[in-house]
C-alpha cells in the first residue's frame, strides 16, 4: 500500500469513528432528555388507580369545602333579610320542604347501624372473598328499611342521605357523592327506634346477611341511641341527565283529554 493510499485509509477511520462518536453522543443526549421528561410526568400524574383515586378525592374534598363555605355565607345573608325583613313565623310548609330536601340539620333518638369486613386473611372453605366484604347491596336493604320504618333523616358515615344521592361500592370501599369510605360504615336514623330496628331487621337482604355474620363473622351491630344528630346536607341538588346535543332536554306530551262519556268500546 502506498502511503497516499495509507493515509486515506486512516482518514477514512478516523471520520468513521467521529461519526459513530457523534452518535453516540447524540443517542445519550436524547436518552436523558427522555428520560427528563418522564421523570416529570412522573411527578406529575398518580402511577396507579389508586393514587388517581387518592388525588382526586382530596380535589373534590377541597371543592366540597369551598362549596360549603359558600353555602354558609348565602345562609347568613338569608338569614339576616329574612330577619330585618319580616317578623313572621316562617311558614311550616317550607320547613316541612327543607327537612324532606335534607337542608336542615336535627336530633332526635333512632338508631345506629354498623357494618364491616369479615376478620379472615385466608377464604374459609365454602366460601369466597366476596363473601367477606360490605356490599352496596347490603348498606342498601338497611337504608331501605329505615325508610319503611319512616326514618325522618338518615346519614351514612355522617353524610346526610337523600333521594337524589347515590351509593356505589367498589370492592371493599364506598363512594358516596365524591367522597370515598373504608369500612367499618356507620349508618344513623332518627325516629322512633323500635319500629327502625324492626323494619331493617324484616328485610329480606339483611337476613341474608346475618346469615352470614353468625357463619363467617361478618360485621353487624345495631342499637338505639337517645340522642342523635344528622348534619344538612353539603351538596348540590341539581339533577344531571344526558341529552342528545343540538336537542332540547325531553319533554314528555301532554296527556290526552278524558274521551267524553267514559272510556270508548
Amino acid at each position: 500500500m502506498t502511503p497516499h493510499r495509507h493515509r486515506m485509509g486512516r482518514l477514512r477511520t478516523v471520520r468513521s469513528s467521529l461519526a459513530l462518536g457523534g452518535v453516540g453522543v447524540l443517542a445519550g443526549l436524547l436518552f436523558a432528555t427522555n428520560a427528563g421528561i418522564f421523570a416529570e410526568a412522573t411527578d406529575r400524574q398518580p402511577q396507579d388507580l389508586r393514587d388517581l383515586v387518592r388525588d382526586e378525592n382530596e380535589r373534590m374534598q377541597e371543592v366540597a369545602e369551598e362549596v360549603g363555605e359558600l353555602r354558609a355565607q348565602v345562609e347568613e345573608l338569608v338569614t339576616l333579610r329574612e330577619t330585618q325583613g319580616s317578623d313572621e313565623a316562617p311558614d311550616p310548609a317550607d320547613t316541612a320542604v327543607e327537612q324532606a330536601a335534607g337542608r336542615v340539620a336535627l336530633e332526635g333518638p333512632g338508631v345506629r347501624v354498623e357494618l364491616w369486613d369479615a376478620p379472615f386473611t385466608e377464604v374459609p372453605e365454602g366460601y369466597s372473598a366476596d363473601d367477606l366484604v360490605v356490599h352496596q347491596q347490603d348498606i342498601e336493604a338497611v337504608l331501605n328499611g329505615l325508610r319503611s320504618g319512616g326514618a325522618e333523616a338518615i346519614a351514612v358515615q355522617g353524610h346526610r342521605i337523600t333521594s337524589t344521592t347515590a351509593v356505589r361500592c367498589v370492592g371493599n370501599v364506598l363512594l358516596l357523592d365524591g367522597n370515598t369510605y373504608s369500612p367499618p360504615y356507620v349508618i344513623t336514623a332518627i325516629g322512633d327506634p323500635d319500629v327502625l330496628q324492626q323494619e331493617v331487621l324484616s328485610q329480606q337482604a339483611v337476613q341474608i346477611y346475618l346469615q352470614y355474620v353468625d357463619a363467617i363473622r361478618l360485621g353487624w351491630s345495631m342499637q338505639s341511641e337517645e340522642d342523635i344528630h344528622i348534619p344538612a346536607l353539603e351538596g348540590n341538588l341539581s339533577l344531571e341527565y344526558a341529552r342528545v346535543p343540538g336537542h332540547q332536554p325531553y319533554q314528555p306530551e301532554e296527556a290526552p283529554a278524558p274521551f267524553p262519556g267514559g272510556d270508548p268500546e
